[in-house]
């Protein structure tokens, strides 16, 4: 074991607004998403689906809040939102954030997200300005407990397959480990022309095969 895993894909509203975006991801995978809370330090909410696998996609959109200038996953969602909305990037859980501290020589930041229930989620994150710089890369969350992680109940829905504009060898750089044994499960079609960036992925669902 890593002790890293493909956690989650975070897909950005468009410029219709959160609500379109969620009704039509809904749709095409014939699941419901879940209200998933403010994030207060990010200036950014998100809409949570669970998948099979302890994974799950987050979309997030911008509030109008000076920490989303401030901090960069804000930035992130709302550059994104300016591009049209779509995949932002996947994130990986890593076990040793400290590791990765050193290995990027920089410290994590706390994440918080209050849900609707009135839960305080909480975890640490690092590396979205290297995804910020060249879309292709994840950044890294270590979640505080993971009896409250998100993909907790998911059922019915696997990720399958990814589609990432990039090159291996520069995600192996920064990861610290070879990007195809962390993704080994799935189906990853790199492509190294295009803009860099998480291109689409594929869902088993209900409704059969989806890509998006």
């Amino acid at each position: 074991m890593t002790g890293m895993r493909l956690d989650h894909l975070s897909y950005a509203c468009g410029p219709d607004g959160c609500r379109a975006t969620v009704e039509r991801l809904s749709a095409a995978l014939g699941a419901e998403f879940v209200d998933g809370g403010v994030h207060p330090r990010f200036g950014t909410v998100n809409q949570i689906l669970p998948l099979e696998n302890d994974r799950y996609i987050e979309v997030v959109d911008v509030l109008d809040h000076p920490a989303s200038d401030k901090a960069p996953f804000g930035q992130a969602v709302r550059a994104r939102k300016e591009l049209g909305g779509g995949w932002l990037g996947w994130v990986v859980a890593v076990r040793d954030m400290e590791r990765m501290e050193k290995r990027l020589g920089r410290e994590a930041v706390p994440g918080n997200r209050h849900r609707p229930d009135g839960v305080n989620v909480t975890w640490r994150q690092i590396g979205v300005k290297g995804l910020i710089a060249d879309p292709q890369l994840p950044f890294f969350v270590h979640w505080d407990d993971l009896g409250q992680h998100p993909s907790i109940g998911g059922k019915g829905i696997k990720l399958t397959a990814l589609e990432i504009a990039g090159d291996p060898a520069r995600v192996t750089d920064w990861i610290g480990h070879p990007a195809d044994h962390l993704l080994d499960d799935l189906d990853v079609d790199w492509r190294p022309n295009g803009q860099p960036g998480l291109v689409s992925a594929v869902f088993e669902t209900p409704n059969g095969t989806v890509r998006l």
